[in-house]
C-alpha cells in the first residue's frame, strides 16, 4: 500500500497557513504516495478542497488525516492531536523542541517518529528543508509593512511643492534572515536603514543591500556558533551592549528587532531608557516576542504605547501571509519527505546529517540530546 501522507487543518489560534499546497500534493501523487487533506484545512490560505482534489489529494475528516503514516503539520500538536497519531508513524513540522520539550516527551510515550523543522542542520544540502528561514523571510517583510503602516511618517524622501520630507531612520537589530529581508523591505520602500549584530559576518550583507551596518566599540569572541547562529553574551556583555545602542535606537523612526537565540530567553536589547530616547509616534516592532522580547516593555502578542512610543510583539507573523507562508513551508516538507520517503514507506537514517539533526523522538525515546537533557532538568 502507497505512504498515506495526512495534512490536519490547524487549530492554533489566528493560524492560517496549511502544510501542503496543491502543487506539491500534486508532485508527491504523482511519486505513487497518497496524501490525504482534512476538509478545510486550506480555508485560512485561500485554498480549496476541490483544488486539493484537482491534484490528486483525498478529502478525510481530521481523525483520517492524524491518523496517516506520515503527518505533515504547521503547529505543533496538541495533546488531543497527539492522541490521534497511529504509534509507528512519522510527523514532521514545527515542534519548539528546545521551548517546549514536554511535546516531544508525549510524542515519544505515542511511538511516533518525529521530525522537527526547526533543527534541521544548516548545511548546503539542507537548505531547500530551512522552514525556519522561509517563514523568517515572511517575517522580517510583514514587520517593516507593520511599521510602515503605524508610523505617522513617510518612508521614502520626497520632494514636493510643499518642501522636501526627510526619509525615515529605521534601525534593524540583527541581521539574520529576519533581519535582512527587513532590511531590503525598507530599503525598497525608501527608507535610510542601518543595522546591527553581533556577528562580524554578517557586515558585508548588510551593506550590499545598501544598509549601514552599526559597530559598536566592544569586543565580541566566538559570536556565532558552528551553524551561524548567534551565541547569547554573557550577562556584562549584554549590558554593555544595550547601553551603546540606546542614543542609535534614540535617533530611529523605527526599529525592528530580531536577536534571538535558539532555545534561550531572547537576550534584551532595547531598555526602558532606548525607548524613552526615543520619540512620539516612533514605532518598534519586536519579532524576538515570542521568546520574551529584545525589548523590556514588549508584551508577547499585544501592541504597547509607551511616552508615545508603540511596542508590537507579534507572535506569528507568517500566518498574516498565509498564501505565500504555506508554499514556502509546503516545499521545505517537500524536500524533507523527497530526501527520505519513498512510496513504500518513510526510511529513517541517523547516519544522514540532516536525519539525525531534525529527528527528536524514535522508537519510543526522545532521541535529541538538547531535549533529554531539558526533559532531566
Amino acid at each position: 500500500m502507497a505512504l498515506r501522507i495526512g495534512v490536519p487543518a490547524e487549530t492554533a489560534a489566528g493560524e492560517r497557513r496549511v502544510a501542503l499546497v496543491p502543487d506539491v500534493v500534486k508532485r508527491l501523487t504523482q511519486q505513487g504516495m497518497s496524501v490525504r487533506v482534512e476538509k478545510g484545512a486550506g480555508t485560512g490560505a485561500f485554498i480549496t478542497d476541490a483544488e486539493f482534489e484537482a491534484a490528486g489529494a483525498q478529502i478525510v475528516t481530521r481523525e483520517e488525516a492524524w491518523a496517516s503514516d506520515l503527518v505533515v503539520h504547521v503547529q505543533p500538536p496538541s495533546e488531543a492531536e497527539i492522541a490521534l497519531l497511529r504509534s509507528g508513524s512519522v510527523y514532521i513540522g514545527f515542534l519548539s523542541p528546545l521551548d517546549h520539550p514536554e511535546i516531544v516527551e508525549k510524542l515519544a510515550r505515542q511511538g511516533v517518529t518525529a521530525l522537527a523543522m526547526e533543527l534541521v542542520p544548516r548545511i548546503s544540502r539542507a537548505q531547500k528543508m530551512d522552514a525556519l528561514s522561509a517563514m523568517a523571510a515572511v517575517a522580517g517583510y510583514k514587520a517593516v509593512l507593520i511599521a510602515a503602516n503605524l508610523l505617522p511618517k513617510f518612508f521614502p524622501l520626497l520632494t514636493t511643492a510643499a518642501g522636501t520630507v526627510r526619509p525615515a531612520s529605521v534601525l534593524v537589530l540583527g541581521a539574520g534572515v529576519a533581519g535582512l529581508q527587513a532590511i531590503a523591505t525598507a530599503r525598497r520602500l525608501g527608507a535610510r536603514v542601518s543595522a546591527y549584530d553581533i556577528r562580524d559576518a554578517v557586515k558585508e550583507e548588510v551593506q550590499s543591500l545598501g544598509a549601514t551596518f552599526l559597530e559598536l566599540p566592544f569586543e565580541v569572541p566566538d559570536a556565532q556558533d558552528v551553524s551561524g547562529y548567534a551565541k547569547a553574551l554573557a550577562e556584562e556583555k549584554q549590558r554593555q551592549q544595550a547601553q551603546l545602542l540606546v542614543p542609535h535606537i534614540g535617533r530611529s523612526d523605527v526599529v525592528i528587532s530580531t536577536a534571538q537565540v535558539p532555545g534561550r530567553r531572547a537576550p534584551v536589547l532595547i531598555t526602558e531608557e532606548a525607548v524613552a530616547a526615543m520619540q512620539p509616534g516612533t514605532v518598534i516592532i519586536d519579532l524576538a516576542a515570542p521568546s520574551g522580547g529584545n525589548c523590556v516593555l514588549t508584551k508577547p502578542g499585544e501592541t504597547v504605547v509607551h511616552n508615545g512610543v508603540q511596542i508590537v510583539g507579534p507572535l506569528n507573523l507568517p500566518a498574516e501571509m498565509p498564501v505565500h507562508a504555506s508554499q514556502m513551508y509546503a516545499r521545505t516538507l517537500l524536500a524533507m519527505i523527497q530526501e527520505f520517503a519513498t512510496p513504500e514507506g518513510f526510511k529513517p537514517d541517523f547516519e544522514d546529517e540532516i536525519f539525525k539533526g531534525a529527528c527528536v523522538t524514535y522508537n519510543g525515546e526522545v532521541v535529541n540530546e538538547r531535549v533529554r537533557a531539558l526533559l532531566a532538568a
